[in-house]
């Protein structure tokens, strides 16, 4: 391994320079660690095996760092409990299930756990890979929507992992954008899903956690069933999650927004999203409302009627985009092959719901031309014979002058007739009502 002598960053060694400070780099045993006054842990030898080279992150339970393995000769991420979150018996063993759960799932799209153990401050530390890129969260943060294909990809790599939890009877339970790691190659990013620690085993044999009340989750992207705290969901709570990180993808805004935590967990509840292909009509890459029909049925609010499984779920997003085959193939096709794909089927997928729409506008209001002065086809007028022996609809003699008399000749006749007809009626019912509260 190699370091950075200014940022304290750790390299393989095949590495020259370091991609942030631009310094020469140098060996990691002989590279000294800068001190920090803000955190003494910085330098340390934490569990006699993991020196400290720098602080990753900071988060509510804890703070990770970049550590290099004096063991292994490697990289690893050092995720410490904050002091005062140690001192809570239900935060350590969520951290100490989140060591052995994913010890448990080897899977090249879960992050990889090696260690769970005390510290000498009194705190406990969680060893992983280290993993180089982005959460979601940030690139969301970042570009607001991404790209078809890299969505595609993602989901696919995710639907991956979690289908492999899911045999396993394990549920996540608090898949989020900051819970998804994007890992940028030249092919396209490799994901990974952290954060095990709030996992639902469903096994006869579970192990129960009780949360002391609280809800495990995040209220964006929680299921119904999860909002209510009913313990009976299972993985298709992780599909509904996967289908609101899916909507915001695209979108660029969740699927449920409330004004707080409450008020969010009820429309979950109570209300239907807006369309993705309304809600993203205005962002960077076009969304189809055939991906509106395969997000429609991952929000189904009962979990019977919902889409089965992440891999179902993927692959009902991919031939929405237009492709053809699974995610399995998909998870390692190459991110510009899938681009090129996408955006060949696109133009008619777009192309067919302008057609769709135009045709839905033509039978409520008739069809193009209709109104126009000048005789009418030969069609039509064949249509007018056909309709011959059809009443004239008139309103009933003194009761509504106002409404006209029309015969219709056509479907599209009979639809103007009964738009004209309901309006009359609308404003004789209208007129009434307030000819008898201004006489009562």
């Amino acid at each position: 391994m190699k370091a950075c002598p200014a940022c304290g960053r750790l390299y393989p060694d095949d590495a020259g320079f370091c991609f942030v400070e631009g310094t020469r780099l140098g060996s990691a045993t002989q590279v000294p660690v800068a001190p920090d006054e803000d955190d003494p842990r910085i330098g340390q030898l934490v569990c006699e095996r993991y020196e400290i080279r720098r602080v990753v992150a900071d988060g509510g339970m804890g703070r990770v760092y970049e550590a290099l393995d004096l063991h292994e000769r490697r990289s690893v991420a050092l995720k410490v409990l904050h002091p005062d979150v140690a001192r809570d018996p239900v935060a350590v063993e969520r951290f100490k299930r989140e060591f052995q759960v994913s010890s448990e799932l080897p899977h090249e799209h879960i992050v990889e756990v090696y260690d769970f153990a005390a510290t000498a401050d009194a705190t406990y530390a969680l060893v992983m890979e280290f993993l180089s890129g982005e959460p979601l969260r940030a690139t969301l943060k970042r570009e607001r929507v991404i790209s078809p294909a890299r969505v595609v990809r993602m989901l696919s790599q995710i639907a991956l992992g979690l289908d492999e939890a899911h045999t396993r009877r394990l549920v996540h339970r608090d898949l989020k954008p900051d819970n998804l790691f994007l890992c940028q190659t030249h092919d396209g990013d490799i994901l990974k899903i952290l954060d095990f620690g709030s996992v639902k085993d469903t096994g006869d044999n579970a192990q129960k956690l009780t949360m002391l009340g609280t809800t495990i989750g995040s209220p964006f992207y929680m299921s119904p069933e999860q909002a209510e705290g009913l313990d009976t969901l299972d993985r298709r709570a992780d599909v509904w999650a996967l289908a609101a990180i899916t909507y915001e993808c695209v979108t660029g805004q969740v699927p449920f927004r409330g004004n707080n935590g409450p008020s969010t967990l009820l429309c979950i509840l109570t209300q239907e999203p807006k369309p993705a292909s309304v809600a993203g009509a205005k962002q960077k890459y076009p969304v189809p409302i055939t991906l509106d029909e395969a997000l429609g049925r991952a929000f189904r609010k009962a979990p019977a009627r919902r889409t089965p499984s992440a891999g179902a779920f993927a692959d009902e997003v991919g031939h929405a985009y237009g492709l053809s085959g699974n995610h399995r193939e998909w998870a390692k096709m190459r991110e510009p092959e899938l681009a090129e794909l996408i955006d060949a089927a696109l133009p008619s997928l777009l192309g067919a719901e302008r057609q769709r729409a135009r045709r839905i506008s033509d039978a409520f209001f008739g069809e193009h031309g209709a109104l126009d002065s000048g005789p009418p086809p030969a069609s039509a007028r064949d249509s007018a014979t056909r309709q011959s022996n059809i009443p004239t609809v008139r309103p009933p003699a003194g009761a509504a002058s106002g409404l006209p008399s029309l015969t219709p000749t056509s479907t599209a006749g009979r639809a103007r007739t009964l738009v004209a007809l309901g309006v009359g009626v609308c404003a004789v019912v209208v007129a009434t009502v307030a000819a008898l509260w201004m006489f009562r």
